[in-house]
């Protein structure tokens, strides 16, 4: 017998749980309120009422990405070339506000004090100038000891990406001063170029290594007190997994591990549904991501920036994130105006409707005091919600602004949905795609509540409510594959190609990538992809190109040149067939596969949907009543007017006049408008 499969994602508010059992072909969900302080005791909750074995345990975590957002990771120091300490304050010369002459540059994540120079040169083109002083480098590390504040570094040497010989020797060195010091190379994080970026990426691996370390180490503590778990996984920001010891050594891919799990499952509906453009919407209580998987492929970016000015440029999926959510607080600036978010109320107090202590008036509050949401069927009941203190909470921003609670909570909620297609835009406009030719996938525990305005809003002409919305980043984790990106700057062109050199960087790129999902224990399904980025010679920016071959020749290479010119034409709009290529980088994925779980269907409908009973719920164009249905009493080829509500435990969707629902054999649900 199989144990399940078991995905948990760890969210600012709520804490996720799926578990698919293999045997009996069956899933079961389930949420509780997450433990900020202790993230360890929401996880161990939340497994407490699942009784059965747990083959896999697969973890989505914020912990890297909170630590860097609040400035609570480790004291790192910065050990680089002599001359170049200041790389990491110097930054860039873009500025967030062109004319705000009181702006400031983001600070690093550690301080000028904590910068350490060592005697070495390497140039561009790999060939050692100046030998590495290993004497010198040996006298920082005691000074380093002695100091005794330094809890973890991070090494960036000149050009250690094109010839790593000086970092690779400077780690062993450490490793004998400074046995009890994490190190992070730049040729180990990130192997590219741009210095700066290169060295805020090591910067921020090393800051969280400490703090992600004995989490790791306390969290397998604490499960393995408890049992009945063959192993843990944790969910990389690729959409892949990596074994908790990967990721104690490479924290930086955790960056954003949690909401890569709904786009993973995006994958999967898109191929059910048989959708070539999706945009994913998942909206939870404290933030809302966007996403796109286009002809079946998720979309990947390395040009990711924690904050303004500390970019991380490991490879991730793209996804865009704005500070709405269902905790979102709505508040009156200093001009008088409503706004709303980004700040949240977080899973304490929470909402004011939550009765934890709550006084702000948040997006689940409007919610509840518009009849959206039932206060008796708050996560099936298990939890209710108290509609006098939302209101209550509302008032404080309905008074001063001369309207009613019920306009002000109208109010509340059209300010999110604009904030939110702002956040769509972002995926789709901004990169040139047509939201008229996608379909709105969305989930989150607020995501359904806000789908059918969205859709309007946005101009998006079909939405998509799948099974299990609030738990759907955590039902992802249990389709995930292990998965390892790679990647190297190697500068060449199309006018001075080396297919000796391409061959040799792009052979070591899969063997490294092979060798690391085999030292974690990953061997079955293997798969190799191979791409690279390249742009016109004096172009500032690349563009992704896959390699449909595996060694590079004069054919193959002319192959490249030709996909990058069709490329650049549908992206831009123009090419340029006879102009030099500049190859940049070299990269490659490798991916493990998993079983995909092979989920249940539903049955006929041998009849129209009966609704439960309906409710008195305010709209845009005033009060209406609308039926209310039970999510599990539907069933395939079921049909739905707006308005109305389709409850289930841990969401509602909210379907608006002029809409039309409809729910598929595997039990989505499709709204278009009519």
């Amino acid at each position: 017998m199989a144990g399940q499969s078991v995905g948990v994602d760890v969210g600012g508010t709520f804490t996720d749980f799926v578990a698919y059992d293999p045997d009996k072909q069956e899933v079961r969900v389930w949420k509780n309120l997450s433990t900020p302080v202790n993230p360890t005791e929401g996880v161990l909750t939340g497994l407490s009422s699942l009784n059965e074995g747990i083959g896999n345990l697969r973890l989505g975590t914020t912990v890297a990405t909170n630590a860097i957002l609040e400035r609570k990771g480790a004291r790192v120091g910065y050990v680089t070339t002599r001359g170049f300490r200041d790389i990491p304050f110097i930054q860039r010369g873009n500025r967030k506000h062109h004319y705000d002459s009181l702006w400031t540059k983001s600070k690093p994540l550690m301080k000028r004090r904590d910068c350490f120079e060592v005697v070495e040169r390497i140039m561009a083109d790999g060939s050692v100038l100046t030998p590495l002083d290993e004497d010198q480098v040996r006298e920082m590390a005691r000074g380093i000891r002695e100091k005794g504040e330094i809890e973890a570094l991070a090494v960036n040497l000149l050009f250690s990406y094109v010839n790593p010989v000086h970092e690779l020797r400077l780690k062993q060195i450490l490793a004998e001063e400074l046995p009890d010091i994490p190190v992070s190379l730049s040729y180990e994080v990130l192997p590219k170029w741009k210095e700066y970026e290169r060295a805020s990426t090591t910067i921020a691996d090393s800051f969280v290594k400490p703090l992600v370390a004995n989490y790791l180490r306390d969290l397998e503590s604490r499960l393995g007190q408890r049992g009945g778990i063959d192993s843990l996984s944790i969910i990389k920001s690729n959409g892949g997994e990596m074994t908790a010891g990967a990721a104690a050594d490479a924290p930086i891919h955790m960056t954003v591990s949690g909401p890569t799990g709904g786009v993973v499952a995006a994958k999967h509906i898109a191929g059910q549904l048989g959708v070539d453009h999706l945009v994913t919407f998942d909206m939870g209580g404290t933030s809302t991501d966007c996403s796109t998987v286009v002809g079946g492929r998720e979309s990947f970016t390395t040009n990711f920036e924690i904050e303004f000015g500390v970019p991380i440029q490991v490879p991730m999926i793209d996804i865009r994130t704005i500070g709405a959510g269902g905790g979102s607080i709505a508040w009156i600036d200093k001009g008088g105006m409503l706004r709303v978010g980004p700040e949240s109320a977080g899973a304490s107090p929470g909402p004011a409707c939550y009765a934890q202590g709550g006084e702000r008036p948040t997006v689940t509050d409007a919610n509840v005091i518009l009849g959206r949401i039932s206060p008796e069927n708050f996560l099936g009941g298990a939890m209710a919600l108290d509609v006098d203190a939302a209101r209550k909470a509302m008032a404080t921003v309905a008074a001063p602004l001369g309207l009613s609670v019920e306009e002000a909570a109208l109010a509340v909620l059209r300010i999110v949905s604009n904030n939110m297609t702002g956040a769509l835009r972002a995926v789709l406009t901004e990169r040139g795609l047509d939201p008229r030719d996608f379909a709105l996938l969305a989930f989150g525990g607020a995501g359904p509540l806000h789908v059918a305005d969205l859709m309007r809003e946005a101009s998006i002409p079909t939405g998509v409510v799948p099974n299990h919305p609030g738990q759907f980043s955590a039902f992802g984790f249990i389709m995930t594959d292990a998965r390892v990106d790679l990647e190297r700057t190697v500068q060449m062109t199309s006018a001075t190609f080396d297919a000796d050199r391409a061959n040799e960087v792009m052979g070591q790129l899969v063997n490294d990538s092979l060798a690391n999902l085999k030292a974690q224990g990953y061997d079955a399904g293997l798969s190799v992809h191979r791409t690279l980025e390249l742009r016109y010679l004096g172009q500032n920016y690349e563009l992704e190109v896959p390699l449909g071959f595996e060694t590079f020749d004069a054919d193959t290479a002319r192959q490249a040149w030709n996909t990058f010119h069709e490329l650049h034409k549908a992206r831009f709009g123009f090419n340029i067939p006879r102009e030099v290529i500049e190859i940049i980088t070299f990269k490659c994925t490798a991916i493990s596969v998993n079983a995909t779980p092979e989920l249940p269907t539903l049955e006929s409908a041998d009849g129209p949907a009966a609704p439960d009973g309906s409710r008195r719920v305010t709209f845009d164009d005033g009060p209406a009543e609308a039926a209310v249905y039970q999510r599990h009493n539907l069933r395939d080829g079921h049909d739905i007017t707006g308005p109305a509500l389709i409850e289930e435990p841990a969401s509602v969707t909210v379907l608006l006049a002029g809409q039309n629902l409809v729910v598929d054999r595997y039990g989505n649900m499709i709204i278009t408008n009519t």
